[in-house]
């Protein structure tokens, strides 16, 4: 029997709807906002900062990529109080990006929309772990009445996708997916997918995590996969660098408003870009490390651009994952060479890490690199890579550092990629709007 390889599969894309992006929205270390977030990149500012909390004394990694400002100040106290902080910082993107496009801050029925047609997809790893440790605690400290009522409630990994829809009255559908530090990326792609074949007209979608605890941080300390540069926090995520040491942990939350390209255009609604494929695949490697090979990686990068109906040559940009592990690092460098590459030299299509502003935001990453992937097309340029002083000289690729440089001229297409834990790659396809 012929196997049918990926270049001979049909894309998809133009089988259903052309899905485009209409709103952004974003809390991220670098404060509150989109605009805050693009301002930030811009700059070549960090947001990683110590960990002063006395929960976090004799660890031995005391700096993350934190949230400025309190998620609970935001929000009305009776509403905030049963949510966990990924869903708080949820919301607060959703609210942004919704209004960003133009819809009623009271939600969908107030913004003339069948709230049956709307949707939610929100990628996270950990969810509410952290409530669950609290009550946890609570329970060996204080006995079983110390156990807060909505423990169980505020402990699932759904409860950004629910809270959201509840914020906003979407009825359509509210989706949650889970996989690893792909999980903002692929639940983006879920919701193309659902937009793309008339399921839902529009779609919130991207990925919120709460993951700055003790528990996490002390877990990752002891896989020796962070970076413990305590004593330099701004300057201590440096994707693609020849000194990097790890990553940095983070949190935060960035959501898009997808939607049908006729829809979007029927009510005169601003475009920042087509959010025009995706792209998936899994290593089957390692429970942890990513394949050295960047095979896996490589299938991720051309079914997106596939389901993009796109080529190599359309690409004019790439948000890397690039978390600043020498591993992943030489992985993604491998498969955007294997894609790219002439074979020798450098790949030709310039590469930026944002992790060195924003550290790694684990499920939250690909939503808020998608935020920035859209706003780099609408602003027609491309954020510096901060802490690649001194690029690794196994890493063939164009990476931009320094100062922000314009996006080319030639092709369309902006990738941003994410992967995680498990061998789970994902890859989404922006197009100029």
């Amino acid at each position: 029997m012929k196997h049918i390889t990926n270049a001979e599969t049909p894309s998809g894309a133009r089988q259903g709807r052309r899905v485009v992006v209409t709103g952004v929205g974003a809390i991220s270390p670098l404060g509150l906002g989109g605009e805050a977030l693009w301002e930030g990149l811009m700059e070549g500012r960090s947001g990683i900062r110590p960990l002063a909390a006395p929960e976090f004394a004799g660890h031995p990694v005391r700096i993350a990529g934190t949230v400025p400002v309190d998620p609970l100040d935001l929000l009305p106290k009776p509403q905030a109080r049963r949510m966990n902080r990924a869903a708080l910082f949820a919301v607060l993107a959703a609210r942004e990006a919704w209004q960003d496009a133009g819809f009623a801050a009271e939600g969908t029925t107030a913004s003339g929309l069948d709230p049956e047609r709307v949707g939610v997809c929100v990628g996270t790893i950990i969810g509410g772990a952290s409530v669950l440790v609290d009550g946890d605690r609570r329970l060996r400290d204080r006995g079983v009445r110390a156990v807060p009522p909505l423990t169980a409630p505020m402990t699932v990994p759904s409860q950004a996708a629910s809270q959201i829809s509840l914020d906003l009255r979407v009825t359509g559908e509210a989706r949650t997916v889970v996989s690893a530090c792909a999980s903002g990326t692929e639940a983006i792609g879920q919701a193309i997918d659902r937009i793309r074949y008339g399921h839902v007209d529009v779609a919130l979608a991207g990925g919120a995590e709460a993951a700055v605890t003790p528990e996490i941080m002390a877990a990752f300390a002891a896989m020796r996969a962070l970076s413990a540069r305590n004593d330099e926090p701004e300057a201590a995520s440096r994707p693609f660098a020849k000194d990097r040491t790890g990553f940095v942990n983070a949190e935060g939350a960035g959501l898009l408003v997808l939607e049908a390209e006729e829809h979007a255009l029927a009510r005169g609604a601003r475009i920042y870009c087509e959010a025009a494929g995706w792209g998936l695949s899994a290593d089957a490697h390692h429970m942890a490390a990513p394949d050295p090979t960047g095979g896996g990686v490589a299938v991720a990068l051309r079914r997106a651009i596939a389901d993009a109906d796109a080529s190599p040559a359309d690409v004019v940009h790439v948000n890397a994952h690039a978390t600043a592990t020498v591993e992943g690092d030489l992985a993604e460098a491998a498969a955007l060479h294997t894609v790219f590459g002439d074979g020798e030299g450098t790949v030709p299509v310039p590469v930026t890490a944002l992790k060195g502003n924003l550290g790694h935001l684990q499920g939250a990453a690909g939503g808020v690199e998608a935020v920035a992937a859209a706003l780099t097309l609408h602003h027609g340029t491309i954020p510096p890579t901060v802490g690649c002083d001194d690029l690794d000289d196994a890493i063939p690729l164009d990476v931009v550092r320094t100062v922000p440089r314009p996006l080319p001229d030639h092709g369309d297409l902006v990738l941003s990629n994410s992967f995680g834990f498990g061998g789970h790659n994902a890859v989404l396809a922006l197009r100029r709007g």
